[in-house]
């Protein structure tokens, strides 16, 4: 059986409409889009030797050096009359290294050693040329480049670089178990640096990833790794899909990382971007070979009008091996634990999610508005990652709510581990900009902290990098705006403004933590409430590198109050990491009281306990809990380590009283201040 085949037969053996039986009128889309998966498996297997060979492209593909050292170069280009290897190793000759074409569209070409090594030098400058129907002659960077470098003071334009270095990295770690409860620090090498420049891989490995490691994360997401041509892209805009971006360093810089950071006991996940390409024709995917359609659908189909990129064509055979082959690359050759799937929602959508709502409604998601191609491949890039690679995770960007999305393939989902909770920010925003304190809904606010599919797993975040970029504002810069700048020393006055913002950046974040899904994701400096915004150099701001970069001295000044939301953040990863609410059955709410502003809930063998209020405190306040015994308090955000008042004694111990309160069998009582979180531990 190939490792991506499942014995099921037939859609009644799987479950998906037993957990959701409102799924059973879509029986009949489900099996028919597990079906395509089927055929797509078994003619993989019949025609290329299985998935686990399919998925190899890059062994094939690409410029590949033999044991004797010889160097194999084969490229898919079906639309090219003609096509030469050129560089500075022939002079940039079109004559002198000529291709031959199969059958298949597949160009190939063989160069022999000299002397037992490879012919074109390490480092050196290579391209494809190739000749059109119409007789143009046209240049590309090979599809399956695993290097191009820019040189912006002489173009724009990336070189593909022929790497073949004479030391290959050593790696020294084995990965790390694969973490039960996933705590996710989201990061971008190129801004980790205090000074106004790109950062490097080597920094990241130096600086950052202790800092992740003591705040007690235990995955790191990596953005912008996949070569992008346009750096204020934030990496979305790919250019070379097998090359990590050399304006952070070289692959074994990268390779470097993942290796120390496996050696630290952390998860590195890639932000994969296979929703869309780079519409660039020189250093791009775009008009490959001449043709609008070589990896993309032909016209309107393969362009998305949005984001101004090709939309790749997932029903092709060659498409899914460069994809395929793409994710098996990054596993295999850099290490990484597994991908956050960007757009996913405009992969499974012929709409793309552009003007349209979700209202929920199944139609939405079993009609013709649905990609089938774009599911099947999702599907099929699932089921390869965790029948080859059991450890991998997968995370889906989805705004939709497309059900199944996280349940295996076998069962007729998609095969995702988890979702982000993309709701959960926008709410968070809208209160802050929109609603008073006093107005706050605590129904609505638990609501949407809760509201996601039964058995599928989700991230929870209350800000990622879209809150952080230019043109919206940080969880922190709503709470107290300009007042960060002249107010965040200790030396200063604790304004009402600011006190306000320490406490409710606090409890936001431990509600969204405590409630909010099977996960938990911080864009990095979030977590200390960063002063600025992130804005990388562009025309409108004269290409200036201020924003771009994480100011690590605010919260290293132990003057400045940063350091308290960088301790509660770090306090609130380590005790999940010893309670692990996050791999716990959803919370069970016994309190929302929307006079009193008190949420109080159980999840991971803890009591919650947080006061929104604005200015009422509370003593001896009843709070029900199913459990008897003793509590002991493990979190106060009102701790003076936390930048609260200190009003809470943490050495007391509260006793249950056998009496029922709020639908749960036993009740404490508990001096509560406003906007403070308490949480307690029972035994």
């Amino acid at each position: 059986m190939s490792p991506v085949e499942t014995k099921n037969d037939s859609y009644e053996e799987m479950g998906l409409s037993k957990i959701d039986p409102y799924l059973k009128p879509h029986v009949p889309v489900i099996k028919r889009r597990y079906d395509n998966f089927k055929n797509w498996v078994k003619k993989i297997n019949q025609n290329e030797g299985g998935f686990d060979k399919f998925t190899r492209g890059y062994e094939h593909f690409g410029l590949n050096v033999q044991p004797n050292g010889d160097i194999i170069y084969r490229e898919w280009a079906p639309n090219a009359v003609t096509a030469s290897l050129i560089g500075e190793f022939n002079n940039w000759d079109r004559s002198k290294h000529q291709m031959k074409k199969n059958s298949f569209g597949v160009w190939e070409i063989c160069i022999p050693a000299k002397n037992g090594s490879a012919a074109i030098p390490h480092g050196s400058k290579i391209k494809i040329a190739m000749t059109t129907p119409e007789g143009e002659h046209i240049d590309r960077i090979p599809a399956w480049i695993k290097r191009v470098t820019q040189d912006l003071n002489v173009s724009p334009a990336y070189d593909a670089i022929f790497w073949n270095p004479p030391q290959k990295y050593v790696w020294k770690n084995v990965s790390p178990k694969k973490p039960t409860s996933l705590r996710i620090y989201e990061a971008h090498v190129g801004i980790s640096t205090s000074e106004p420049r790109v950062g490097t891989y080597d920094e990241f490995t130096d600086n950052v990833l202790k800092r992740i490691k003591d705040l007690g994360y235990n995955a790191i997401q990596l953005m912008a790794v996949m070569e992008h041509a346009y750096y204020a892209s934030f990496g979305y805009q790919v250019t070379s899909f097998f090359a990590a971006s050399s304006r952070y360093g070289t692959p074994e810089a990268l390779m470097r990382l993942i290796d120390t950071a496996h050696g630290m006991g952390l998860y590195v996940l890639l932000d994969i971007v296979h929703s869309h390409a780079c519409k660039n024709v020189l250093d791009g995917l775009n008009m490959f070979d001449g043709s609008d359609h070589c990896y993309f659908h032909a016209g309107g189909k393969g362009r998305h009008d949005l984001w101004d990129s090709r939309l790749f064509n997932y029903g092709h055979w060659e498409v899914l091996r460069f994809l395929l082959s793409n994710l098996r690359f990054y596993m295999e050759e850099y290490g990484f634990d597994g991908f956050r799937f960007d757009g996913v929602t405009s992969m499974m959508y012929v709409h793309h999610g552009i003007g349209t709502g979700f209202s929920g409604d199944y139609h939405e998601y079993f009609g013709d508005t649905v990609d089938e191609e774009g599911v099947v491949y999702l599907m099929l890039a699932n089921e390869m990652i965790h029948k080859l690679y059991p450890r991998m995770i997968t995370v889906a960007e989805d705004v939709s709510g497309m059900p199944g999305l996280c349940r295996p393939v076998e069962e007729g989902g998609l095969g995702f581990d988890y979702r982000l909770a993309m709701a959960i920010p926008d709410m968070w925003i809208k209160l802050l900009k929109e609603k008073r304190d006093d107005d706050w809904d605590l129904g609505s606010i638990c609501w949407t902290l809760t509201n996601r599919r039964h058995m599928e797993k989700t991230i929870a975040y209350a800000e990622s990098h879209d809150q952080a970029l230019v043109g919206d504002k940080t969880l922190a810069f709503w709470l107290m705006d300009k007042e960060m700048y002249t107010n965040m020393s200790d030396m200063t006055e604790l304004t009402p403004i600011i006190d306000r913002g320490l406490a409710l950046h606090k409890l936001i974040r431990l509600i969204t933590h405590g409630l909010g899904g099977e996960g938990y994701l911080n864009f990095e400096g979030n977590e200390f409430g960063h002063p600025e915004w992130l804005d990388f150099p562009r025309a409108g701001n004269n290409n200036s590198f201020h924003y771009a970069r994480r100011q690590w001295n605010v919260v290293d000044d132990k003057l400045l109050r940063y350091k308290y939301l960088n301790e509660f953040d770090k306090a609130m990863q380590h005790l999940e990491d010893k309670f692990g609410w996050l791999n716990s059955p959803q919370a069970y709410i016994s309190l929302k009281h929307e006079d009193d502003k008190l949420i109080s809930f159980e999840r991971g063998n803890l009591l919650w306990i947080l006061n929104f209020h604005p200015t009422k405190s509370f003593t001896d306040y009843k709070i029900g809990t199913e459990w008897a015994g003793k509590y002991s308090i493990v979190l106060n955000s009102d701790s003076k380590k936390f930048g609260g008042h200190d009003r809470i004694d943490e050495r007391q111990s509260y006793f249950s009283q056998p009496q029922e309160w709020n639908g749960r069998k036993n009740h404490i009582q508990v001096y509560i201040p406003c906007r403070v979180a308490l949480v307690l531990s029972h035994c």
